[in-house]
């Protein structure tokens, strides 16, 4: 089994361990410590990059960074929480890339190339780290979470084209988000290949220009 899929799973199913993180894990509510979570989750992102799901415990991460256990616990009560509050933060950083490149698209760079290249650029740098933690974050994210993120994808995609009816919007991001998620889960060698984004961006394109031909057609009979 893909050490990623088998990371930290028990007899807890995974329901419990989002209430977990709903219920137990404190969010901090001032400047000390929000910095003490950002600290945490810095010393897990650099555990995570260097050594992988081998020694990645709670333990490591609070000395790498500097604080006691009881710290820790008192903001991630498990590493799958703690793990997954990192792929929040990857997700918001790679949120804020895609805005900033379809600002920049007046640089010849098409929006939905913008797209799928904010999504793939999240992945640089400590790709190791952001793999397991968005792998994770897959595993454990509610669907209806998951849903609303892909929505916001659909709004950025309707910036590269006319305006997409539901079906067609649900079908090309949930299309495109298999592939990118099963190349995030799977560690697929091409990930930052040049040629992987070209079929992304194929896919997209060919999708919506057969719903195109086809409405252009109904239009004539």
């Amino acid at each position: 089994m893909n050490a990623l899929l088998a990371f930290g799973r028990t007899a807890s199913p995974l329901r419990e361990d989002r209430q977990l993180s709903d219920a137990k894990r404190k969010i901090p509510r001032q400047r000390r410590a929000a910095d003490t979570v950002e600290i945490i989750l810095e010393a897990a992102a650099q555990l995570l990059e260097r050594d992988g799901l081998e020694g990645f415990t709670t333990n490591a991460v609070a000395e790498r960074a500097g604080v006691s256990i009881g710290a820790l616990y008192r903001y991630f009560p498990n590493k799958r929480v703690l793990t997954h509050a990192l792929a929040e933060r990857e997700s918001d950083l790679h949120g804020a890339e895609m805005q900033r490149l379809l600002r920049e698209t007046g640089g010849g760079l098409a929006p939905d190339r913008a797209l799928v290249r904010a999504f793939i650029g999240a992945f640089q740098g400590r790709a190791r780290a952001r793999r397991i933690a968005m792998g994770v974050w897959f595993e454990m994210t509610p669907s209806e979470v998951v849903a609303t993120r892909l929505d916001a994808f659909t709004r950025d995609l309707n910036q590269a084209h006319d305006a997409l009816e539901p079906i067609t919007a649900f079908v090309l991001t949930r299309a495109m988000h298999g592939a990118l998620r099963a190349a995030v889960l799977e560690g697929v060698d091409f990930f930052n290949d040049p040629a992987f984004e070209d079929e992304l961006v194929s896919l997209s394109r060919a999708y919506l220009a057969q719903v195109r031909a086809r409405a252009a057609a109904q239009d004539t009979t």
